[in-house]
């Protein structure tokens, strides 16, 4: 069962008499509070504190995780003089019976220099140029590439989808996916973790489920 964290009751008793706070911060009578808010109230705190003690018991599972793999990769270090994993860090234990594995994928962090608004200029000298009937498919992808998001920042996946296309006949599209090779920046990388069972060894991977909203 998961502990629950501590959430106070929101009640603040004055001269013998109970208190809450509403939403503006003026502090109203229990009393005059309707009973169907009251237990809102109440049943929001109970899923709060439920919440709020699964979210630490994910964060020390993810730091038992890291300690008890790392551990592993220790030992094996001493033993053999070599680790699990490849250059950038990614690697997979499995048990004795090959139904049951962890796996570990380190992903880089990108950011883009101002190489990109090169890139993107001289794509949109080749969309003026372009008829509306040419490369229709390339124009829309850029199109949708450099639409930025809630963060601003361009689509990043459709920027290595740029890159995969081998346009013909259009030096200036090489002169842009140079510019944007140039602009891509690792600044870090983050380690994600993927549990993963099956009944029998033939049978396919199910993955263990830690996403609340993937529950």
């Amino acid at each position: 069962m998961t502990d629950r964290h501590p959430i106070p009751d929101g009640r603040t008793e004055i001269n013998g008499r109970a208190y809450m706070a509403d939403a503006k911060g003026a502090l109203v009578p229990v009393e005059l509070i309707k009973p169907q808010h009251l237990l809102e109230d109440e049943t929001v705190r109970k899923v709060m504190g439920f919440a709020l003690g699964l979210s630490d018991q994910v964060s020390r599972f993810k730091q038992h995780t890291f300690e008890d793999l790392g551990a592993f990769d220790a030992v094996l270090q001493q033993e053999y003089g070599q680790s699990k994993g490849g250059p950038k860090g990614n690697r997979t234990y499995q048990s004795y019976d090959g139904l049951m594995k962890v796996e570990v994928r380190v992903a880089d962090l990108l950011d883009f220099g101002p190489e990109l608004q090169v890139a993107k200029a001289i794509l949109d000298e080749c969309l003026t140029e372009w008829s509306s009937e040419s490369r229709p498919e390339i124009r829309a992808l850029i199109t949708k590439t450099f639409n930025t998001d809630k963060e601003g920042t361009v689509n990043r996946a459709l920027v290595f989808t740029l890159l995969s296309l081998d346009v013909q006949g259009e030096p200036r599209w090489s002169r842009a996916m140079d510019a944007l090779r140039d602009a891509i920046r690792v600044v870090g990388s983050k380690t994600y973790y993927r549990i993963q069972t099956r009944d029998v060894v033939d049978a396919p991977w199910r993955t263990v489920t830690i996403d609340l909203a993937k529950a």
